[in-house]
């Protein structure tokens, strides 16, 4: 018997029951990415890519069996007409974009992020990037946001992408973030690869009055001792990790950059000058290829020698297994950061 492609895709990620009485603390593909009492956000890009929707009629959305899972459902549900189911196939996906493109519309291509990376990459590239058309793909379970292992476990798309001439990278922190850069290359004339966080994803930046744009790394936070310099999820466990850092007298500064590529080396640059602060990049990525490579570059380039070290996902495929768990045994929970942060000053 055949079984259908939307149910093979669906049935996979079907949510394993839990017996009466035991608590589920994660899920390996939908888990918390923050600590527990922050507000949360629905479907930020799917709420803002309708929102888009209502003024620009050029904004169409196309999933490859995925909208679930990437929040392009919410666009699909109010304006059917306008999305396209393109199946499991992401090379299809990536040239009926580039066709859309052609013809004057502005399509939201949506898949996982390894698909879009690995499996997709020559489509983008001949198809999208050489011809520098305005498509935008946004891509979720960006590196280990997914506890489904290698298969799934985008680590190093960072790397894949920032590596193609003409496309603009993006790595947002949290649902603020999301929406705001959703709205941003929706106006960019180019091509573009943002990751995303999806379903209920943290209000972290909201406090701060935080405003997304393109191209600018911007202070959240400032600081003596450590300057933090992070991307996507992991500026949400730096500022958590420069409070308890706070209370035993490390005063750390973070300077968030969301856009990867271009980045905005002058605004690091000046940043990193500043006398007597350990450099340390945190991204959500391999070691290799990433924000931190980037600002290594960056910081060399302009002649700015100072103390630097990065955390980051090794270079290596990771465990399959709880969020939580892998991120503790990877080095990206704030308790992992705090703690290498103090050996690091020690040094």
């Amino acid at each position: 018997m055949t079984i259908p492609a939307h149910s093979r895709r669906k049935s996979k990620y079907e949510p394993r029951s839990v017996p009466e009485g035991e608590k589920l603390a994660t899920s390996a593909m939908i888990a918390s990415l923050d600590s527990e009492g922050r507000e949360t956000v629905a479907a930020p890009f799917g709420h803002a890519l309708v929102d888009l929707a209502k003024t620009r009629e050029d904004i169409v959305g196309l999933s490859a069996d995925l909208s679930k899972y990437t929040d392009l459902h919410v666009f699909a549900q109010a304006h059917p007409d306008r999305f396209y189911q393109m199946g499991m196939a992401e090379a299809v996906l990536m040239s009926a974009a580039a066709g859309l493109a052609r013809e004057g519309f502005t399509p939201f291509a949506t898949t996982y992020a390894v698909f879009a990376s690995r499996r997709a990459y020559d489509f983008i590239a001949m198809a999208i990037a050489e011809e520098n058309l305005p498509v935008k793909i946004c891509c979720a379970l960006p590196g280990l946001t997914t506890g489904y292992g290698p298969s799934h476990q985008a680590t190093e798309d960072l790397a894949i992408m920032r590596g193609m001439p003409n496309l603009t990278v993006i790595d947002p922190c949290d649902a603020v973030e999301i929406d705001q850069a959703t709205r941003a290359i929706a106006e960019t004339p180019g091509p573009v690869y943002m990751r995303l966080l999806r379903g209920q994803v943290p209000d972290v930046l909201g406090k701060y009055g935080y405003r997304f744009e393109l191209g600018r790394a911007q202070t959240i936070r400032d600081g003596s001792d450590v300057l933090f310099i992070s991307s996507g999820f992991m500026t949400m466990r730096v500022l958590d990790a420069a409070e308890a850092l706070a209370r035993d007298g490390v005063s750390c500064a973070v300077l968030h950059s969301p856009t990867i590529k271009p980045l905005d080396a002058e605004t690091i640059a000046a940043e990193a000058r500043k006398s007597g602060r350990l450099v340390i990049t945190t991204e959500n990525h391999s070691v290799t290829g990433g924000l931190g490579e980037a600002v290594a570059g960056a910081l060399m380039r302009a002649g700015v020698h100072v103390p630097f070290r990065q955390v980051a996902l090794p270079d290596e495929y990771l465990d399959a297994g709880a969020l939580p768990t892998l991120h503790e045994q990877y080095g990206l929970s704030v308790g992992r950061i705090t703690a290498r942060v103090k050996t690091w000053l020690e040094e």
